[in-house]
């Protein structure tokens, strides 16, 4: 080659066309609570250069740091959070030279891109993240960018293993960037991830579904083994805490949405923390049961010593119940309240009978309509 070119490029015959195809050698990691993931691709740009033509039926391979000579495109990452290019044991890039003229440029970068994610129905998500190359600082009317292959520029999705999700699609599009500046080139790939849901099947819905089945033991325990049955509600209560705790921590902090995990949980828990009321309202009925027994035992003394009375004195009986009556309102007050229940219950061991039968009803009916809901609609 017996001239160097320097960075300055002239378009007088129209813009040139860039094509562009990749191969992704890694998702390492996608992060739910930055937003974004990070890659390793291979990256490859092709476009023909006149000036560069030379004699001969043989492609060039030129040393990386000839790039500094060459003009190549100034293709940029667009959401990308930080980058770089792979220097071991030397810069990772590729120049090669065609006879006619076509220069492939090849490049190995670790890029961070963002990717806004929607989580309302993590951990049954599917998420679309891009990756969108522009230029710089060339605009339409000096550069213009396509895909050497169409959808099969991307390669290496189809052997890709991702430790939580599983690529469904993948396509690419070409679009224009619009700014103040102008309109510049721009490719975009797209590329649908779906969660796998069995790793949280077995580490969150199912410990939370044993929890809620445990809170119903303590309904085929008797009412009278009072802490054999509040130590079973309150243990589940705090477990399913410390369980809901768990799961979040994975997450954004700042969360202004509700996820579907987070509404299985609090299902469960509103199943447990019911459990333990269960058992308070019924040993409540259950003491408010002899109080009204009590109540009615002196009641039918004062009705026995009342006839009494009247056998052999009626008049006198009659002048002293008017005369009690007007006088003690605090006795009429005291008789009311055991007269009056409005919380009656008859048996308050059918309670447990009831229990043992609608809450798991119940979870079942609101499991169908749960599942149902975020897998198909």
């Amino acid at each position: 080659m017996s001239y160097i070119l320097t960075a300055s490029f002239f378009f007088a015959d129209g813009p040139v066309s860039v094509g562009m195809s990749m191969d992704i050698a890694s998702i390492d990691t996608i992060s739910e609570i930055n937003m974004d993931y990070t890659a390793t691709i291979f990256l490859r740009q092709r476009w023909t250069d006149e000036r560069l033509c030379f004699d001969g039926n043989k492609s060039l391979s030129l040393d990386g740091r000839l790039v500094e000579m060459l003009w190549v495109p100034d293709t940029f990452i667009v959401d990308s959070k930080k980058s770089f290019l792979h220097d071991v044991t030397v810069e990772n890039r590729l120049i090669r030279i065609y006879p006619n003229g076509t220069v492939l440029y090849a490049i190995r970068i670790t890029t961070t891109v963002s990717c806004s994610m929607d989580l309302t129905k993590y951990p049954m998500d599917k998420q679309t993240c891009t990756l969108q190359l522009e230029s710089w600082g060339y605009n339409i009317n000096d550069v213009m960018f396509y895909w050497t292959r169409g959808n099969d520029s991307v390669r290496g999705l189809d052997t890709l293993q991702l430790a939580q999700y599983t690529v469904e699609d993948h396509f690419t599009s070409v679009s224009e960037a619009v700014y103040e500046t102008g309109r510049y080139p721009k490719l975009v790939f797209h590329f649908e991830l779906k969660r796998n849901i069995l790793y949280f099947i077995l580490e969150t819905y199912v410990p939370s579904i044993l929890l809620v089945v445990l809170s119903w033991v303590s309904f085929w325990i008797s009412q009278s083994s009072v802490p054999a049955r509040i130590c079973i509600g309150v243990t589940t209560v705090l477990t399913m805490t410390t369980l809901m705790m768990g799961a979040r921590t994975s997450l954004p902090n700042a969360n202004c949405f509700i996820k579907a995990i987070d509404v299985y949980l609090g299902i469960c828990f509103s199943f447990i923390f019911g459990a333990l009321l269960e058992y308070a309202v019924t040993h409540f009925c259950t003491l408010h049961q002899l109080s009204s027994k009590d109540c009615s035992a002196p009641d039918n003394t004062n009705k026995t010593d009342s006839n009494e009375n009247k056998q052999s004195n009626s008049d006198r009986k009659r002048e002293r119940n008017q005369h009690r009556v007007c006088s003690s309102a605090m006795s009429v007050m005291k008789r009311l309240f055991c007269i009056f229940d409005c919380f009656h219950v008859k048996n308050p061991y059918h309670i447990d009978n009831y229990a043992r039968f609608s809450f798991p009803l119940s979870f079942i009916i609101i499991n169908v309509l749960y599942w149902v809901y975020y897998l198909y609609f």
